[in-house]
């Protein structure tokens, strides 16, 4: 049983705010993240969200009460919106007031931590209920025009887990594997990413094996009414692949960085390498940007790592 409490004696409810909260809340400029947190309080159903939820939430009974459900849902929201691990949450609850304003809490009382977010989240998986409650907000995001569905950015990137046999089960987990990246060797998984390219809002996650190769998830990242894909050097040959051959987009793929650099040494064509460079900044890096593309999968959100480390 997941156990998700308060360390508090009573709950945070939304019109309870500190002074330094209601300071905050009444200035004048609001920023980039207060301006889309306030969308979102206004566009997802949370109520009806809430209500899938709540079956499977622990009740309130003789020892600590748990956090209110609504509260833990935000925040495993933001957790998704900017990718964050679950101690990178609980840190933004503390450093960040509209993050905090955004869940309903208030400095006066405690704040979730690391141990109570992640426990909401495997509540959320062992009822097999996070990837409803994903399509179900993407699919809200999207007729409120936050994503406008006609672009999506595609990345790849590996999640390290350790390779040591010194463990209970005394083996490598069977579920990870090795790849070479470049000149250096790594242990883990893949996570292959979604990205709406006009909020930069991830929408799709598939994760594999770290040899897994990036074209082979290609289009599970897609969701049908894209008009342009955009991706790094490592899908090169996607419009030839069989099984996206009926994927009627246009391929805005970066050219390998060594062909980039043949270009150059040609005046004739550096024209082409120019052009290159400005559609594709960084010659073949990844499309998306960092900050908002890589999901930082910790072994902690892997079913396969959690369960047996």
């Amino acid at each position: 049983m997941f156990v998700i409490w308060s360390h508090g004696t009573g709950f945070i409810m939304s019109h309870q705010l500190t002074f330094a909260d209601s300071e905050f809340s009444s200035k004048r400029r609001q920023t980039r993240k207060e301006i889309f947190l306030s969308r979102m309080e206004q566009i997802l159903p949370w109520q009806n969200m809430v209500e899938v939820i709540e079956p499977f939430y622990p009740k309130a009974g003789n020892g600590r009460r748990p956090y209110p459900l609504e509260t833990m849902l935000r925040i495993h929201c933001m957790q998704h919106w900017y990718n964050l691990s679950d101690g990178a949450m609980e840190d933004a609850l503390y450093e960040i007031a509209s993050m905090r304003l955004f869940a309903r809490l208030s400095l006066d009382s405690a704040l979730p931590d690391r141990t109570t977010i992640m426990n909401f989240r495997h509540l959320l998986e062992q009822h097999q209920l996070a990837r409803q409650l994903f399509k179900t907000i993407n699919r809200w995001l999207a007729e409120a025009g936050v994503m406008m569905t006609q672009g999506t950015l595609v990345d790849a990137t590996i999640i390290e887990a350790p390779s040591s046999t010194k463990n209970k089960e005394q083996q490598r987990d069977p579920e990870m594997h090795q790849t070479k990246k470049g000149n250096q060797w790594h242990f883990g998984m893949k996570a292959h990413i979604g990205v709406d390219a006009k909020s930069g809002l991830t929408h799709s996650l598939v994760t594999t094996a770290a040899n897994e190769h990036d074209l082979n998830q290609l289009g599970n990242l897609l969701h049908g009414e894209e008009q342009f894909v955009s991706a790094d050097a490592g899908y090169q040959g996607a419009p030839q692949r069989e099984e996206l051959a009926e994927v009627d987009v246009d391929w805005l793929i970066a050219e390998r960085p060594g062909k980039v650099r043949t270009l150059k040494q040609h005046p004739r064509k550096n024209k082409t390498a120019r052009l290159h460079e400005s559609q594709h900044p960084g010659q073949g890096g990844a499309p998306i940007s960092h900050h908002q593309a890589t999901v930082r999968l910790r072994e902690s959100q892997i079913q396969g790592v959690a369960e047996k480390r």
